[in-house]
């Protein structure tokens, strides 16, 4: 049904159905409840892209995951321990806010264009993109669309350095550097003098942020940085199996204890360790980030450093909803603290 058809039924012109939907103060209530009646009857939705291009807000935000180091598969993101929680909380909060939600994944560059066009065609009010790479050239063209855009886990001093604090936007953070600074001296505390590391993505700002906080740590109480039990993982619990069954398989001497930058790799380190005999917390001490849900049902229950997701998707919302609202150019940053969990995946070494 067209808004000429409900004109037409509720005996008015269509530029009045038009102010009814659009909720303008000059229509006599006879008339406007005249109208509403109509569209109730005949559960008449406007036309939200017809609303786009005549300048009115489509009450729509785009979430925009970014997973660019595994193959596409259309349930990944739900699947994922990182950004399903994401996906929840901010379709949740928005949907409070009487807001809808696009969801769409960014498996390569290219997929960037379907997020310029969901911008470029008004079908959304402004974005969010989670899990955003260090690529400023992308960050730089999708700013330059002048839409409200909201960034999850991003350098603040990059966006400062390219002046991009001029636009519509807004940066939220989890301090992902206390928090595995907090973790690393628990387990120094404890007696551990060899810590290796399971490192994520380094072109990710949580990834570098997670690995400098364990450099600095270790340099701090002049412990030493054994390259042999730094390990590449990239977020990839698949990886991270491989690389410690590979230290494994060398023969080599193990430290007493491994930070991971994220749950999920931890949990594939257990399971490597375990095959070979190795016993947490007794032969090994494993601590994660991320405090995910599984981090407490599994045995030993694991240490972790909880991210605050639902913290950070709230104010990513609310922060592009803000932005929506404002006329002029705005920028924010907002960070939330991130702290350990301590379970028993943890104790002191062995003498």
């Amino acid at each position: 049904m067209r808004s000429e058809d409900i004109a037409k039924l509720a005996g008015v012109s269509r530029s009045t159905v038009s102010r009814v939907i659009n909720n303008y103060s000059n229509v006599p209530e006879e008339t406007r409840a005249k109208v509403l009646k109509v569209i109730e009857q005949h559960q008449y939705e406007p036309n939200s892209f017809a609303r786009a291009l005549a300048g009115k807000k489509t009450d729509t935000i785009g979430l925009f995951a970014i997973s660019m180091s595994e193959k596409e598969n259309t349930t990944r993101i739900y699947q994922n321990n990182y950004f399903a929680p994401f996906v929840d909380a901010v379709v949740d909060t928005a949907n409070a806010r009487g807001c809808y939600v696009l969801i769409h994944t960014v498996y390569s560059p290219d997929d960037f264009l379907k997020v310029k066009q969901a911008f470029l065609q008004k079908r959304i009010d402004g974005g969010i993109i989670v899990g955003t790479q260090k690529d400023i050239d992308i960050v730089r063209e999708m700013v330059g669309l002048n839409s409200p855009l909201v960034l999850i886990d991003y350098d603040i001093s990059e966006i400062m350095a390219e002046h991009l604090d001029r636009n519509h936007l807004a940066i939220v953070n989890s301090k992902d550097y206390e928090g595995t600074t907090e973790a690393i001296e628990y387990l120094i505390g404890l007696g551990h003098q060899e810590i290796g590391m399971i490192c994520g993505q380094m072109n990710t700002y949580s990834g570098r942020e997670r690995y400098m906080a364990y450099e600095d740590t270790l340099k701090k109480h002049g412990l030493p940085l054994n390259e042999r039990f730094i390990l590449k993982g990239d977020f990839l619990k698949e990886l991270a199996y491989e690389e410690i069954k590979n230290l494994l398989s060398s023969g080599e001497s193990l430290p007493t204890a491994f930070f991971s930058a994220n749950d999920d790799m931890a949990i594939s380190v257990m399971e490597a360790l375990s095959e070979h005999g190795i016993s947490i917390p007794e032969d090994m001490s494993i601590a994660g980030f991320d405090d995910i849900q599984m981090a407490s049902r599994i045995q030993p229950k694991l240490t972790s450093v909880k991210l605050p997701i639902y913290e950070m998707s709230k104010a990513a919302v609310e922060k592009v909803i803000e932005l929506c609202d404002s006329e002029q150019p705005t920028f924010s940053t907002i960070s939330f603290p991130a702290r350990l969990v301590e379970r028993d995946s943890c104790q002191r070494p062995k003498k």
